[in-house]
């Protein structure tokens, strides 16, 4: 299967980037090099392009699509919160940093992964293959009440207790062992009057399960923590969220580092002395326009936040 995904705003997070062709630039989601081919075309044999990603048959197919582009590449099996190895790999400060958050199109298409409820599969979900916990081991291993909790809070799932209680029902039976039998477990757990509106059944239970098998949201929280700090003066972080839980993470993070006084509000002047190292490039989040989101629905919950180091 060929790892093809389509950048979600594209054009919007080349201008965003404000690419300088002798710079240094991240992709920290690279993916099947949708994002990281559109930072290599602006960058000359000076320039550097690091492509990270968790997924070692992503990086795979990135380095063979960058190949063709001048300038120097490097490729990290990673995360992108894994700042001291951007950094190492940098040799110092980097002009632009981007995250495409969230499960590709290839990742999701590819049904021996275990991410769809569309597709029978193992129950895996692992973004990096390497990595112990899968899908498998929550939904058979985690206590009834730890299951509610993530299903509601990760999946913002009404009935994240009904859910968790006929998972517990059915794994006393035998181990749920595919998406097949998990997403005929949730569809029963819901009523039918609730299945009749919305996305399908199970869909925010298998994004749930999927942010705590990769602790998306913890390398989240760390990532646009210490991101910023390995920009270069001038140099931009762009990072593309798809649902409320990354961009509540993003946008909060970028508040504080816009407004990082620590001072009760109370104080007439501020004395912590904490000054912003950064500026907002958009006042608001940038949103795909109506033309892409009809040829590439997947697109329809993205926003684009972005930042600029002083």
């Amino acid at each position: 299967m060929e790892f093809e995904h389509v950048p979600v705003l594209f054009n919007e997070c080349m201008e965003a980037l404000n690419i300088r062709e002798e710079g240094i630039y991240v992709d920290g989601t690279t993916g099947g090099g949708g994002h990281s081919s559109g930072i290599a075309s602006h960058l000359s044999k000076e320039g550097l392009l690091i492509a990270v990603d968790r997924d070692k048959e992503a990086l795979n197919a990135s380095a063979k699509r960058l190949s063709e582009y001048e300038c120097k590449v490097k490729m990290l099996h990673t995360n992108y919160s894994d700042t001291a190895a951007i950094e190492e790999a940098a040799g110092g400060k980097v002009d632009g940093i981007l995250l495409d958050l969230g499960v590709s199109s290839y990742q999701l298409d590819n049904p021996e992964r275990g991410f769809s409820y569309m597709n029978e599969a193992p129950l895996d979900m692992r973004m990096d293959e390497l990595d112990r916990l899968t899908a498998y081991d929550i939904v058979n291993g985690y206590e009834r009440s730890e299951l509610a909790r993530i299903i509601r809070e990760y999946g913002e799932e009404n009935w994240a207790a009904r859910i968790a209680e006929f998972i517990e029902k059915a794994r006393k039976e035998k181990p749920i062992e595919s998406t097949g039998e998990l997403t005929e477990i949730i569809k029963a757990a819901i009523p039918a009057k609730a299945r009749r509106t919305g996305p399908h059944p199970a869909k925010r239970t298998f994004q749930a399960i999927r942010i705590e098998v990769n602790d998306e949201l913890g390398h989240l929280r760390e990532a646009v923590e210490k991101l910023p700090d390995l920009l270069t003066s001038g140099g931009r972080i762009a990072v593309i969220t798809f649902h409320s839980l990354e961009d509540r993470i993003v946008k909060t993070e970028f508040e504080r580092r816009l407004n990082p006084c620590t001072c009760p509000k109370e104080f007439p002047v501020c004395v912590c002395g904490k000054v912003a190292d950064v500026k907002r490039v958009t006042k608001k989040p940038v949103l795909p326009s109506e033309e892409e989101i009809e040829s590439n629905p997947r697109a329809r919950s993205a926003k684009l936040r972005v930042l600029e180091k002083l």
